[in-house]
């Protein structure tokens, strides 16, 4: 069975593990990104998240100017910068300018998402309405990364940085629009992906980023030796979810079995269901049911482990399932 995506991509999130630093988080994911290069991902991207305890990436295009610096020719992203946190000038100037140092290796992720808690979004300057403002700030992004603002992004980019929408249900109808490519993740990709997916291609409108629709799903993936293994990897995390949906806090990854509620037990099954793992015959089948689902162009590898050889070996296996595909059609393709 070959492998059904045009390309396999990681997001690392930055997450910290109890026993080491959160200095240490932060070069286990540039480490990580120089095996992905080895291993032949296409992608590698960080995330955005600021005073959770159990995540260290809270800076995306410092951290993904690091991973830059420390490998050659993987495509390096973020997944994403949360536009609502920032002028658009200025996530358009770190884009131009990271696209500028990397030669053309950077993807420019962009999400909607507000702050983790009252206290963040207050530190932030982000009210609650800062979303509703997304249309407007990702069209003015555009505008300052192609050129037809009244000012333009210096370094100037002329729209070559790759731009994608990590979507919601509305932000699947704003990519279309602006000729985006578009991840879709999360509950977004458990509802309902073909009726979610079907009005982003029929919507699509060619644009100097894309000239086609680009579909990235991306969910957690675990590979092992036993089915039994892939899912202890998946399970840190799963509490770690579980508890933060419940109390507000994501504490860092833990090997240990902590005691649940029952709720927070409902929870890690639901993050267990909408993940792929198992052995490698296991995970190729669940990724090809995937596909039929979606008829995505690329997969993008979410999710932390706390055992890190675990992990290693996961996007080891995964790779090897992979097989050469012709570039997808696009700047970021």
């Amino acid at each position: 069975m070959a492998f059904p995506f045009n390309a396999l991509s990681i997001l690392d999130r930055a997450q910290s593990r109890t026993g080491s630093s959160e200095a240490e988080a932060l070069q286990h994911v540039i480490a990580r990104a120089q095996r992905a290069e080895r291993l032949g991902y296409r992608r590698f991207w960080v995330a955005e998240h600021h005073g959770v305890p159990g995540i260290a990436g809270s800076v995306p295009a410092v951290l993904a100017a690091a991973v830059a610096s420390a490998t050659t020719s993987i495509r390096i992203g973020t997944g994403g910068i949360m536009l609502p946190n920032h002028p658009p000038l200025v996530v358009a100037e770190q884009a131009a300018t990271l696209n500028a140092l990397t030669g053309g290796r950077f993807d420019l992720g962009i999400g909607r998402s507000l702050g983790f808690t009252a206290a963040v979004r207050s530190a932030l300057r982000a009210d609650r309405e800062a979303a509703d403002r997304f249309d407007q700030d990702l069209a003015d992004l555009l505008a300052f990364l192609g050129g037809t603002a009244p000012i333009t992004a210096r370094p100037a980019d002329g729209g070559r940085t790759p731009v994608f929408v990590l979507a919601t249900g509305h932000g699947v109808e704003v990519a279309a629009r602006a000729g985006l490519g578009v991840v879709l993740g999360g509950p977004a990709l458990a509802r309902d992906p073909d009726e979610v997916l079907g009005r982003y291609r029929q919507s699509f409108r060619p644009s100097r980023w894309w000239a086609a629709p680009h579909v990235t799903v991306s969910l957690n993936v675990a590979v092992a030796g036993t089915t039994a293994a892939a899912r202890e990897l998946l399970l840190p995390e799963a509490r770690a979810l579980a508890v933060s949906r419940t109390t507000g806090s994501f504490p860092p990854l833990d090997a240990a079995t902590v005691p649940l509620t029952e709720r927070q037990e409902g929870l890690v099954r639901e993050s267990l269901a909408a993940a792929a793992y198992g052995t490698s015959d296991e995970v190729e089948q669940q990724l090809a049911a995937l596909h039929a689902r979606t008829a995505a162009d690329e997969l993008m590898v979410s999710g932390g482990a706390h055992d890190l050889e675990a992990q290693a070996v996961s996007d080891a296996l995964l790779a090897a399932l992979a097989r050469p595909r012709p570039a997808a059609v696009g700047i970021g393709g």
